[in-house]
């Protein structure tokens, strides 16, 4: 599809998978156009059967164009219509650590993004100033007022959906600046999660760090005092374009990085449990994930779409050859995440 019109996507800079696909799109030199505020209305657009951003606009089988929406299978579509600068390894076992990454990055990493937003009475405040003027630029100030409020309940009282409570809040913001000292470690070594070119996962922690150090107040301020060479990191591949993308840039199975498994323990230690809990109680039919993370309470709602992740997780891991599968695991061992695939 090279060479082709540009690609049509409804977004917002406020939300962390919108910026996650704009920067894959700018990296593999793929043609787009951002929709903005009410845009994709007017020019009749489908709507998608889920309400989720970023929304984009493709041809189905019979070229009719349907809305489609989720950040990771979108972009193993686009690895498949697009030939060159591609995100996904091809390397199976580097693939996996990729697909794992990413999903840690858009499902728990995701947690504190949503929880620092609307936990924090600042972070709330300028959440409810800019959301809404981003959407609408030239709403009359009474309305932008009026729908950053609407903004701020509803998204207070979807707190639960993410995990995020006075019980978890600890568990979150621990894990938050874990993170950030486990990747600050790893930029000293490499450039990239995956070596020195960036992979799926590294566009899916730019999206959540996005909003964590470059806009919501409290974690900003972490971050600065933490980790500065993570606030520049975002800064720098907002637009990787210009990088380039040789297949020996990839990381190798054999050359893992410490730092790699330093990342892989905070996934096992806090996403893993996370995950495991959400699973036995979706299949028990609970309505409520009660468990514990790194040693303290942690309680939810049940999440379907995660149950749906483990099981995505499982199927790749399973679909591995022999060889790879040995591979994986054994990079695995030891950081929580060979919990995953085991019984």
């Amino acid at each position: 599809m090279s060479g082709s019109a540009p690609i049509l996507l409804r977004g917002v800079y406020g939300s962390p998978y919108t910026r996650k696909m704009l920067a894959v799109l700018r990296y593999r030199h793929i043609p787009y156009q951002l929709l903005q505020g009410n845009e994709s209305e007017r020019r009749g657009l489908p709507k998608p059967k889920v309400q989720l951003l970023p929304t984009f606009y493709l041809p189905n089988a019979q070229g009719e164009i349907e809305a489609v929406v989720d950040s990771t299978p979108l972009i193993r579509r686009f690895e498949k219509e697009y030939p060159d600068r591609k995100v996904v390894p091809e390397d199976p076992v580097i693939e996996f650590l990729d697909y794992l990454l990413e999903d840690y990055a858009d499902e728990w990493l995701t947690k504190a993004m949503f929880h620092y937003r609307w936990y924090y009475k600042a972070d709330i405040e300028r959440a409810a100033a800019v959301l809404p003027r981003w959407s609408f630029l030239t709403a009359p100030e009474a309305d932008a007022l009026k729908m950053g409020a609407y903004i701020s309940e509803r998204q207070i009282s979807r707190l639960y959906v993410v995990g995020s409570n006075d019980t978890t809040a600890p568990v979150i913001e621990a894990s938050y600046l874990r993170f950030l000292d486990a990747f600050k470690a790893h930029l000293e070594v490499r450039p990239f999660l995956m070596g020195g070119r960036p992979g799926a996962s590294d566009f899916g922690v730019y999206g959540q760090l996005t909003q964590l150090t470059h806009f919501d107040p409290t974690p900003m301020e972490e971050t600065l005092r933490r980790a500065p060479r993570v606030y520049a990191w975002v800064d720098l591949l907002d637009d990787c374009s210009g990088v380039p993308a040789a297949e020996s840039d990839w990381m190798t199975r054999d050359d893992i990085p410490a730092t790699i498994v330093r990342l892989l323990k905070e996934v096992g230690r806090v996403y893993v449990p996370a995950l495991l809990a959400n699973a036995l109680a979706l299949a028990s039919g609970s309505d409520e994930v009660r468990t514990v993370i790194d040693g303290k309470p942690w309680v939810q709602q049940p999440f379907p779409y995660q149950g749906k992740c483990l099981q995505w997780l499982r199927e790749k891991h399973a679909a591995l050859s022999s060889a790879d599968r040995i591979a994986v695991d054994a990079i695995l061992a030891g950081t929580g995440c060979e919990k995953l695939f085991q019984g």
